[in-house]
Order: C-alpha cells, then sequence, then structure tokens
C-alpha cells in the first residue's frame, strides 16, 4: 500500500501490483545465482542524470580492467553515448534501451547476461537509468550497489530520495570540487546517508580527475571468487 496525499492533507491509500514486484525479486534471485555459480561479482550503480554515474564507471573500469575481467551493462532511454564512452576504458559493454522505461529491471538485466561470455568475467557493473525513484523497487540481481549524488544537485537529494539508499552499499557524494561554489557542507551528505543507513559506507569524489575513486575501490571490497 502506498499513500497519495491530496491539497487539503487527506491521504488516499493506494495498492500497487505486489504480483510485478514479486517476480522481479524471483529473476533477481536467478541472476545472482547465475553470477555466483560463474564467481562474478556485479555492482548495481545507481543516480540521477548528471550525478556522475557514467564517469565514475569509466574511472573504475580504467582502475580494475586489467586485474578483473570487466563488463558493464548499460541502461538508458534510447542512445548508445554512456556505452560508448565506456567502451573507450576497455571494458565489454552491453547496451539495454528501455525505449522510455525510467529503471533497468531484473528481467532485462537477466537478458543482458544472456548475451555475455560470462565464463571470461570477473565483475560486471550495471549503469541503471538515470532515476532516484523507479530503480529503489528493482533490484537487479548484484551484490552490491552504489548510489551516486552530486553537490551540484543541492543539499537535499539524499533526504528528499530515502528508499534508493536503503539497499545501497556506498554512498558516492561526486563532485566534491563543486561544493564550496555551491555553499554546501560536504560532511552533511554522510550524515544525511547514515540517518537513513547506519553504517553505510560514504565516499568523496571529482570522478573528472580521479579523486576518492581508489578510496571507493576499497570500500568495495571486490575481490575474485
Amino acid at each position: 500500500m502506498k499513500k497519495l496525499f491530496t491539497e487539503d492533507g487527506k491521504s488516499i491509500e493506494i495498492k500497487l501490483n505486489e504480483n510485478l514486484y514479486g517476480k522481479n525479486s524471483e529473476l533477481a534471485e536467478k541472476n545472482l545465482e547465475i553470477l555466483n555459480k560463474q564467481g562474478i561479482h556485479a555492482i548495481d550503480i545507481l543516480g540521477s542524470i548528471g550525478s556522475g554515474k557514467t564517469s565514475i564507471i569509466q574511472q573504475l573500469v580504467a582502475r580494475l580492467h586489467t586485474t578483473f575481467r570487466t563488463a558493464v551493462i548499460a541502461g538508458d532511454l534510447t542512445t548508445t553515448i554512456d556505452a560508448d564512452r565506456i567502451k573507450n576504458r576497455g571494458a565489454k559493454v552491453i547496451q539495454i534501451n528501455t525505449d522510455g522505461g525510467c529503471h533497468l529491471d531484473a528481467n532485462l538485466v537477466g537478458r543482458g547476461l544472456e548475451t555475455l561470455d560470462l565464463k571470461s568475467l570477473d565483475l560486471i557493473l550495471v549503469e541503471n537509468v538515470g532515476n532516484l525513484i523507479c530503480p529503489s523497487s528493482f533490484p537487479v540481481g548484484t551484490h552490491q550497489r552504489i548510489v551516486v549524488v552530486s553537490t551540484t544537485e543541492g543539499p537535499y537529494m539524499i533526504v528528499k530520495h530515502p528508499y534508493i539508499f536503503k539497499d545501497a552499499t556506498v554512498v558516492v557524494i561526486n563532485k566534491k570540487d563543486m561544493a564550496k561554489a555551491m555553499e554546501l557542507e560536504l560532511d552533511q551528505f554522510r550524515k544525511d546517508a547514515l540517518k537513513i543507513k547506519p553504517g553505510i559506507k560514504v565516499v568523496y569524489t571529482n570522478a573528472r580527475t580521479g579523486e576518492g575513486i581508489p578510496e571507493l575501490i576499497e570500500k568495495l571490497n571486490i575481490s575474485k571468487e
């Protein structure tokens, strides 16, 4: 059940399609079973458009692909722009266009896995569609979730989107170099994230320069199975 609040403050309960969520969860578990069987570690990477998801992935691939045989499943509405950017860093990239869908789901990611030679991979990064709302209810079958927010999105991105952080492993606060210009206190982002999920890992990055990426890799604690 969800609640819709009207202008006068009254609430209306809305029944959601539980079968849809249940089926997605089943498929996510199957994806994870496939990955575990092949000894592949998978990370779902989420964030709004412009937060820096693709730049973060480029930096991760550049540092990890020589140690971990890496592939990226890139989700987008219609284009291959992000996938093309990532290919240049040394990873195999599968593009999934959702044709207007606001998130990747377990079915789409599962079909992406079918196109990959899983025996030749150690690590898969999933770039979800730019959105902090829809993906929160649709796990895709990965071991970890990174949520990227940027200082240029303002001070309230975390507190206004709490659900996406509850299943996150690491929160990345990107564009730290812009915090002063935006008159933001960087530590407030960490405090906001910890209120939603005590103990969550928080990393500050500048994806353009690569600052903070080694710390992010350390906190992900990736190892070959």
